[in-house]
């Protein structure tokens, strides 16, 4: 389901200019997690009528580049790689937003020429994921799964973290450089807190802060990045 759409972004889609189109639901449950109304089957985002999203999309040839698919969690919905298709058809690039956590999802469509840019969220460490993402035995295997996927290079691609202090730490990004060792880039997402947030009570991180995680993450990628402050 279409949970909503934002007309237009300069900052979603990594030089392009592009419009994001939201999905419902997800599988799992971030605690700083701040779009409830889109993960929460209690709490659905008003739906929008794929009719009017594409109608849209028409009147906007020539001047948006590309479109961002996000969540909830996108890879869900089994329209998707039709959804993707029909996006690309219409001469729009797709970027893709996703948890990793369905691997098989993710390569068909990048195999199947349907994504032209991946961005998939890194939790934390391997061994915190759990506290991170929301479930008791999450199958961290997925993930890695579709981390190396992406590390193979057959699209441009990048991982990031919302980083939360009260479950991030300068341990937890060491781990996880050495994890995603090599990748092209890394993006450091300063957390904001809302009235929204599925669980309240995380705080943020200051500048100074994040760009010690920056630093420490800098030699192990082709690009890292603070966002968000």
């Amino acid at each position: 389901m279409i949970g909503g759409l934002q007309k237009v972004t300069l900052l979603d889609y990594p030089g392009k200019v592009a419009c994001t189109v939201f999905f419902t639901g997800c599988n799992l449950r971030c605690p700083y997690c701040h779009n409830p109304e889109l993960v929460l089957p209690q709490n659905p985002a008003d739906g929008l009528a794929s009719e009017f999203l594409f109608g849209f999309l028409a009147s906007r040839t020539g001047k948006l580049d590309g479109v961002c698919i996000t969540g909830g969690e996108p890879t869900l919905h089994k329209d998707l790689p039709a959804f993707a298709e029909q996006i690309r058809a219409l001469g729009f690039a797709v970027k893709l937003d996703t948890n990793g956590y369905r691997p098989d999802v993710l390569r068909g469509m990048v195999e199947a020429g349907l994504v032209d840019y991946a961005a998939m969220d890194i939790k934390n460490s391997r061994a915190k994921y759990a506290e991170a993402c929301g479930l008791d035995k999450p199958d961290v295997a997925k993930i890695e799964q579709s981390a190396a996927f992406l590390m193979e290079g057959r699209i441009p691609y990048e991982f990031r973290t919302t980083v939360v202090r009260e479950l991030h730490s300068f341990a937890d990004f060491e781990a996880i450089g050495r994890w995603l060792d090599g990748a092209r880039a890394y993006y450091l997402q300063s957390y904001v807190d809302s009235e929204d947030i599925l669980v309240p009570g995380f705080t943020a991180y200051g500048k100074d802060e994040l760009e010690t995680f920056r630093a420490l993450l800098a030699p192990r990628f082709g690009v890292v990045g603070i966002r968000g402050v």
